[in-house]
């Protein structure tokens, strides 16, 4: 039997339930609570990347150790300013940054990069100091820093800060006599103030202690270097290369001292061999700064320094034009250009390059003085060098060039005797073959002054050196 369903009107209707109520709100309150975390970032969304663990300072540290055992010191200096950005206030980071600061400065060409790279050591060890003022490391580092840095001062200067040098190595001693490094560091300051016997003795000591340590072997090199024993100082470069065999101007040192070791023989087969010598020491370094990745001229630079003393002037000429590769406006390698151009009696060339470096010249200028450009070559303005004791040589040829190719048609004599006058003017005009040119010039330009041909050939000096 079909019954009919009753009617709505006699069904009882449901009621609201309390607790369903509660728990709706409870939802709609907890998923606005939630939104508004997630927007101020107190809670991360879930498919978010797994936050990276921060590094902290003690592994950049062993990184910049790891960088400086490779030879990568630019690597090594930014792993170390990590470092101290996570840690300011650790002493021995900063130590060890100015140290490998003070170090990098030696792979540097341009004069105003290396002051600026010795500024920051010395502000790294300075920092140290303060913070940790009897530590007898800190005081080593300071002491390395201003050592260097004495270097490029004048003289007066350069006193002062080697006696403030020696000032912090002597404290870093009396805080810790065993301290190898400040020994070693106390020695060359002494070598740097002359007292050959005192820095002789005391890298000696240093030695006896701890003859592991690179720095007290290249100590020990520059000392024997200063004595003009160039056999036994490459002997002890040697030895600070096979503890730390990527630092490429410890390579170049060596080959420096044999390069003077061949210069001094009087027989000329043992002379060659040196130079030979002298040459693979420069090329390791070369190749090294190559499987690196380092961009250094300086290897370059001494191959071309070897080969102007074998003569070969050419092939010098080709190693300076590669350094320009890497520099491109760096007025010394134009000035080194133009000194090997005067040698091989490319007068003409050398003039151009020297103007680059004495005052200067402009993106299309810098191409023929450097002997047009190559595939390889950018086209750089260069701004000239001031008259220093490292650049009146360059000063020197440029005037005689110009004062010698003067003729009364084309007159290069204004600017000739304009150099020379600051020349003699300058405190670095005390060299006597330096002297005798400007006399020399000046002869030649009065004479031009009264319409008379000028044939004589440049006169400047050649100097004899032990850089790299």
């Amino acid at each position: 039997m079909n019954i009919n369903p009753r009617h709505l009107l006699f069904r009882r209707r449901s009621e609201s339930n309390v607790y369903r109520m509660f728990f709706w709100i409870t939802l709609i309150l907890g998923g606005i609570w939630l939104i508004r975390s997630v927007q101020a970032g107190d809670i991360k969304p879930l498919f978010d990347p797994t936050p990276v663990p921060t590094r902290m300072a003690v592994s950049f540290a062993l990184e910049g150790d790891a960088q400086f055992t490779a030879g990568q010191l630019e690597a090594a200096i930014t792993a170390y300013r990590e470092a101290v950005s996570l840690d300011p206030n650790n002493a021995q980071i900063l130590v060890k940054l100015a140290r490998i600061q003070t170090y990098s400065s030696a792979m540097i060409v341009n004069r105003d990069e290396v002051v600026a790279r010795l500024n920051e050591a010395l502000e790294s060890a300075k920092k140290a100091v303060d913070l940790a003022p009897d530590d007898s490391n800190v005081h080593a580092a300071y002491a390395f820093a201003m050592d260097w840095s004495a270097t490029y001062l004048p003289a007066d200067e350069a006193r002062a800060l080697l006696a403030k040098a020696e000032q912090e190595a002597v404290r870093a001693l009396q805080l810790d006599p065993d301290n190898v490094l400040a020994r070693a560091f106390y020695s060359e300051i002494l070598l740097d103030q002359g007292k050959w016997k005192d820095a002789q003795q005391n890298i000696e000591q240093a030695l006896q202690r701890d003859n592991s340590l690179m720095d007290t072997h290249r100590v020990q090199a520059s000392v024997l270097e200063s004595g003009q024993d160039y056999a036994l100082a490459i002997e002890a470069y040697d030895r600070a290369i096979a503890i730390t065999p990527n630092l490429t101007f410890l390579y170049q040192r060596a080959g420096a001292n044999y390069r003077r070791l061949a210069s001094d023989s009087p027989n000329k087969d043992v002379q060659n061999q040196l130079f030979e010598k002298s040459l693979e020491k420069f090329a390791q370094a070369a190749r090294i700064n190559d499987q690196l990745k380092i961009k250094d001229p300086g290897p370059y630079l001494s191959i071309a320094k070897t080969y102007s003393q074998m003569g070969q002037f050419f092939i010098a000429i080709r190693n300076v034009q590669k350094t320009i590769e890497f520099q491109p406006s760096n007025p010394v390698f134009y000035g080194e250009l133009g000194v090997l151009y005067h040698k091989n009696r490319n007068y003409e060339t050398g003039i151009l390059a020297l103007e680059c470096a004495v005052r200067g010249c402009t993106a299309e200028q810098s191409c023929p003085a450097r002997g047009d450009c190559g595939s390889n070559d950018i086209a750089t303005e260069v701004k000239g060098l001031p008259l220093r004791a490292d650049t009146i040589y360059y000063y020197d040829v440029y005037t005689s060039e110009l004062a010698a190719l003067s003729t009364p048609k084309k007159s290069y004599c204004t600017e000739a005797l304009s150099i020379a006058g600051e020349i003699a003017a300058s405190e670095f005009d005390n060299d006597p073959n330096i002297a005798a040119d400007i006399v020399v010039v000046r002869s030649i330009c009065n004479f031009d002054s009264k319409s008379a041909t000028a044939t004589s050939e440049p006169t400047a000096s050649g100097t004899s050196t032990i850089t790299p």
